[in-house]
């Protein structure tokens, strides 16, 4: 068992945050699409059902921002509490996507705040829903700009070091190192593709509770729909995500995959256990598709993790984080297609409560495949903070109050966790979207 060290402590304080808060913050960048989207539907097809939807999930989306601040705010400050090693030599080469990610942030809180209290004061109701633009691009820039930190983390450009001495600072290059297209790309379309999949599983137990009104088809259909679209897309992505890894990263991938010889048609594992000899047993072979993951060609050789020093690469749990993450991809993929034939052919069949109950199931399973992905990136990167620059224990605090650190946050985070959740169930419970209806008749 790893010893509880500084460095250990800030790794765990800093999962703790990071793990509460990009659940808000994966909702925060997801649900404006939706939001928008739902009122362009209404306005144009002139249905109200689709400008209530919007205007409810505004609401909600307004309690899950307020968390995400608190959260986000902590992050900055653990950034420089808990490892200003790092921060010394990476805070100047990343400052300005730091700053854009700030900027981004009070962009899209200005356009929500005026978005929110406008409904209805425009006679032409597509002035309001173009509020709704800014809000949309601010989430998704500011989800852009943060996942080109983590980007810079994988892949460190744009700088010199020299004795410890940061020279030939070249921020956009740092910015745009190799990692951002497939990092910022995955980060924005699991977003999405979460984001509708929360909504789709709500709206599916209210469904479930309150029967299959016309409101609740249609939003089903919408987020499902939607959830379709950006299921493709990660699919896509994360085959992208595989080659850059094969480049980039080959002893990340090879811990992933538990692959340890270097050989050409490599196979993929599914599961299993690894043996103290190094045999998985138990596992699901899938012949030659290692290669293709990594080089898009069957024959293709991939680099073994014997290949590197064992004290350089990263833990081999991070199979199961691997194949947890791609296993709820596909099942998320599926289950939106298998919605969309139904819903074409055999309507009325997707509103079965095996299809419900199964999209119910598929909400929560949508936030667990983002915190797997999480946690594989972070620790599939170990024992470097700075990819082959500086270790993670080089970059840590040594302060000895850092334990007290870790239960202060985490009760903070319970509070925070238990007043969402007891006020977005007081908000809908309170006010049942049949009375918006009866508002919006009179």
């Amino acid at each position: 068992m790893p010893e509880l060290d500084s460095a250990m402590l800030s790794r765990l304080l800093t999962s703790l945050t990071l793990g509460f808060h990009i659940l808000f913050a994966t909702l925060g960048v997801g649900v404006p699409l939706l939001i928008s989207g739902a009122e362009w539907i209404g306005i144009r097809r002139k249905d109200n059902h689709y400008r209530i939807l919007a205007r409810r999930w505004t609401r909600g989306f307004v309690v899950t921002v307020a968390v995400g601040v608190v959260t986000g705010t902590c992050i900055g400050l653990q950034l420089s509490l808990l490892w200003p090693s790092f921060m010394e030599v990476a805070g100047q080469v990343i400052g300005l996507p730091l700053f854009l990610e700030t900027f981004a942030f009070f962009f899209e809180a200005i356009f929500l705040g005026i978005y929110l209290y406008t409904w209805d004061r425009f006679e032409n109701p597509y002035y309001h829903w173009l509020l709704s633009v800014p809000v949309v691009i601010g989430s998704t820039a500011s989800a852009f700009f943060i996942s080109t930190v983590n980007a810079f983390m994988n892949s460190p450009k744009g700088f010199k070091l020299d004795n410890g001495q940061i020279t030939e600072i070249k921020p956009l290059i740092a910015m745009f190192n190799p990692a951002t297209p497939t990092k910022a790309s995955h980060v924005i379309s699991t977003a999405y593709l979460t984001s509708a999949f929360v909504l789709a599983a709500i709206t599916a137990f209210l469904i479930l509770k309150k029967g299959n009104s016309e409101y609740y088809r249609k939003a089903l259909h919408f987020t499902m729909v939607t959830a379709f679209v950006f299921a493709i897309a990660t699919v896509v992505i994360g085959d992208f995500s595989g080659k850059y890894l094969a480049k980039y990263q080959p002893e990340k991938l090879a811990a992933a995959e538990w692959h340890f010889e270097t050989e050409k048609g490599a196979d993929l594992i599914v599961g299993g256990i690894l043996g103290e000899d190094g045999e998985v047993k138990y596992g699901l072979h899938l012949p030659n598709f290692l290669s293709i993951l990594a080089h898009g060609d069957p024959n293709a050789e991939v680099i073994g993790l014997n290949e590197f020093p064992e004290d350089e690469t990263a833990p081999l749990f991070i199979h199961y984080l691997f194949d947890l993450m791609i296993g709820i991809g596909m099942f998320l993929a599926a289950l939106s297609t298998v919605f969309l034939i139904l819903s074409r052919w055999r309507q009325g069949w997707q509103h079965s409560k095996l299809i419900l109950w199964t999209i119910v199931a598929a909400g929560p399973l949508a936030l667990l495949a983002i915190e797997f992905g999480w946690i594989f990136s972070e620790v599939g990167r170990q024992p470097w903070i700075l990819w082959h620059v500086m270790e993670t224990v080089d970059g840590a605090t040594t302060s000895e109050h850092v334990g007290a650190m870790f239960i202060l946050f985490f009760a903070l985070y319970v509070v925070l966790g238990w007043i969402c959740i007891s006020v977005l169930l007081k908000m809908f419970r309170n006010n049942p979207v049949e009375t918006e209806f009866e508002q919006m008749d009179r």
